[in-house]
């Protein structure tokens, strides 16, 4: 008790001191705007994906879900699947209304479908293209909102590039820079001409992606990789079927089998889900979508898909947010002693930046898949993380931190598991950090001796033990001065 209150007491001393630069206790972000590109019915994992974002529709303003074609689709367009997954969507929506009465109705959700060009790429981009897709996201983008426009490429971009280029024919130079500046593209590869092109026409457009045909090397490839050296049971078949499929009514029976891959497209939206990891609009923090870095990567000398699109992509003309290396190992759960502790790391990826939180989010998929069919009462719902004192701190080389969450609650009265961890990629400072009883509600942090200005981010994982268990976070950013 004592060693408590005077940790508590140096914290408030250091906090004095500390320039809080966003407020205490904010929760990193409110609802984001999107409009989605897909190129449904070209393989299963669209479908799939839609049915995980129709869950998170209380939590994020869908503006638009336009049909697109792709490489793999170039001819043809399916908005009819899209109102279909939206038709199931409705027929749980009582149920999903008991457990958040902010979830839109399927009405509003089937107006805002829509079907571009069925051309490939920048074949369907020009004058005479304008289809009721690239205009529905040419209304998005000049919608007076201050919010960023997120726009996920789940096939390929030529709707966006069709909506930037009209952009560019009605608008003055200024304006385009001011609008193009608010969007936030999170593309998954590229499959078709349209994504290098826009990001060389406009270099103010916010471009996360892999560049080029590669998929193996993409980030979003960690949502179904199987890893060497961990448990990879919750992106198993039997797993989909237990927690998905089998069991969760209409929209569940709705989710299909995997073909090539499961959900490839949905860690384009995973960043803007609000479970307290940060902001969208900083990709190198990292996050259930992954982490990515802004910089200009080399071209690939050998890229196995051009010879599938058809196309070569060159060198990239601008820094871009693109794949950011992580070293990672999931958390020990021991059977005695400390409840979890740090793991060793088992890889070291793009990909890792990724699945390192792939049991929490597809955990949080399983929760609001038994809201389709549940109570209130009979579900699991996240816990409320609650942070005491302010996200933002600077302080001096030497000086400690009391980091305490105090105060956390669980809507269901579960039982709560805490678990601190420093990210060392996500800040400046990659040595190493002691947090103590890292499983403790609050831990001490000291700052280490620095040369120059660094940030450290330490990252609170509260895990409630309902079923299946559910997990929200906080960060705090740490500026040491030396």
């Amino acid at each position: 008790m004592f060693l408590r209150a005077a940790m508590s007491a140096a914290c408030l001393l250091v906090a004095d001191a500390a320039i809080a630069q966003a407020g205490a206790d904010t929760p990193g972000q409110g609802r984001s705007r999107l409009f989605v590109l897909t190129d449904i019915e070209n393989e299963p994992d669209d479908t799939q994906s839609l049915i995980r974002l129709l869950l998170y529709s209380n939590e994020i303003d869908i503006e638009g879900l336009a049909a697109t074609t792709s490489v793999h689709k170039r001819t043809s367009v399916a908005p009819e699947a899209i109102r279909h997954i939206i038709e199931r969507y409705g027929a749980v929506l009582p149920s999903l209304r008991l457990h958040d009465a902010g979830y839109p109705d399927a009405d509003a959700l089937a107006a805002l479908v829509s079907e571009s060009q069925p051309l490939y790429g920048m074949q369907g981009v020009g004058d005479g293209m304008d289809s009721p897709g690239s205009r529905a996201l040419l209304n998005a983008i000049l919608r007076e909102d201050e919010r960023p426009l997120w726009i996920n490429a789940w096939g390929g971009a030529n709707t966006l590039a069709q909506a930037l280029y009209r952009l560019r024919e009605t608008r003055s130079t200024e304006e385009v820079a001011r609008l193009s500046g608010r969007l936030w593209v999170y593309a998954i590869s590229d499959q078709d001409d349209a994504g290098p092109w826009i990001r060389a026409q406009f270099p103010q457009v916010n471009y996360i992606v892999t560049p080029g045909g590669d998929y193996g090397r993409a980030t979003w490839g960690g949502m179904n990789q199987v890893v060497d050296g961990i448990d990879n049971q919750t992106v198993s078949n039997r797993w989909l079927a237990e927690n998905i499929q089998q069991g969760h009514g209409p929209l569940g029976a709705a989710y299909p089998d995997v073909a090539w891959g499961m959900e490839g497209d949905t860690p384009s939206f995973l960043g803007l889900i609000p479970n307290g990891l940060g902001v969208p609009t900083q990709p190198s923090w990292g996050g259930w979508g992954g982490r990515y870095e802004l910089y200009t990567p080399e071209p690939m000398a050998d890229d196995p898909v051009n010879a599938v699109a058809g196309v070569v992509f060159g060198a990239e003309t601008r820094p871009i947010w693109t794949n950011a290396e992580d070293s990672f190992g999931p958390p020990q759960r021991p059977e005695y002693g400390r409840s979890v502790r740090k793991g060793e790391p088992v890889e070291t990826s793009a990909r890792a930046s990724l699945w390192r939180w792939r049991d929490q989010f597809q955990n949080d998929f399983a929760a609001r898949m038994d809201w389709t069919v549940k109570p209130y009462a009979a579900a699991n719902h996240p816990p409320e993380v609650m942070l005491q004192g302010p996200d933002r701190l600077t302080v001096k080389a030497g000086q400690g931190v009391w980091l305490s969450a105090r105060g956390t609650t669980d809507p269901d009265g579960d039982s709560l598991t805490y678990y601190w961890f420093h990210y060392p990629e996500a800040g400046s400072y990659r040595g190493e950090i002691s947090l103590g009883a890292e499983n403790a509600d609050g831990v001490w942090v000291t700052a280490p001796q620095v040369s120059q200005r660094e940030t450290i981010h330490i990252v609170l994982a509260v895990t409630d033990k309902g079923s299946p268990p559910l997990t929200r976070y906080r960060r705090v950013v740490v500026t040491v001065e030396p």
